[in-house]
């Protein structure tokens, strides 16, 4: 008969181990509302070595928050294959997998947490936004754009910050039409600019020129124009 013997984790896979207990706490809380004592008992350790590790609950969240940041970029990643209207509903899809999963503690990384406030935690939330909006572009095929493209990328990835977040306060319309009213927003931000600016028109039509019917873009054609009125009876052109 052989007897357990628990094996001793070393000193960074025992960090990893507590900051993949926090972020699955996080996952159904809020990072305020879960103590160091309920990390500990989740981790099987005592309260005292929890702070061995880290110094303090803002260091823990911190770690945590670094990284869900990095996973939450990971998602903006996707082959350049394709057109531009599919590619980025997968994106949306993986990102509000991450907010589907992650809902309490995304939440409090952008509203606020326990690392409100720390140049840290608003430094990683900055880097989330730039990398998104580093993959945006690349996805359009522009390494210098111009000041009306940029504004439409980043305006299209505070969007869907912002729609997230009042997403989860109900999740009162479905995911996957939320997924794709993103795509049709980032369209429509665009072709906005696009009637204000020559550079932005050729982006747009370099963009669309790869579109099929029946993409995302096309979709959104085809709503716009079930919108608007026919010729009523008695008109000159009906």
């Amino acid at each position: 008969m052989t007897t357990g013997v628990r094996r001793r984790m070393g000193v960074e896979e025992r960090r990893q181990q507590l900051i993949g207990v926090a972020l699955e706490l996080f996952s159904h809380r809020s990072p305020d509302d879960v103590s160091i004592d309920e990390i500990a008992a989740a981790a099987g350790i005592s309260r005292p070595l929890v702070y061995h590790y880290f110094p303090g609950k803002l260091s823990l969240y911190e770690a945590a928050l670094r990284r869900a940041a990095d996973e939450l970029a990971e998602r903006f990643v996707e082959p350049h294959e394709g057109p531009l209207g599919a590619r980025l509903l997968r994106v949306m899809g993986r990102y509000f997998a991450f907010v589907d999963e992650h809902g309490p503690g995304f939440s409090a990384l952008l509203r606020g947490g326990p690392a409100a406030g720390s140049s840290r935690a608003n430094a990683m939330i900055d880097e989330v936004r730039q990398a998104a909006y580093e993959q945006i572009l690349l996805h359009i095929g522009v390494q210098e754009p111009p000041a009306r493209l940029e504004l439409v990328v980043r305006s299209w990835v505070s969007l869907a910050e912002s729609t997230a977040l009042l997403w989860l306060d109900g999740r009162r319309i479905p995911r996957a039409e939320l997924e794709l009213q993103l795509v049709h927003d980032f369209a429509a931000l665009a072709a906005v600019s696009a009637a204000y600016d020559a550079e932005m028109a050729g982006i747009l039509v370099s963009i669309l020129a790869g579109e099929p019917a029946d993409g995302p873009f096309g979709e959104l054609v085809g709503r716009l124009a079930a919108l608007v009125p026919g010729p009523r009876e008695g008109d000159p052109d009906s």
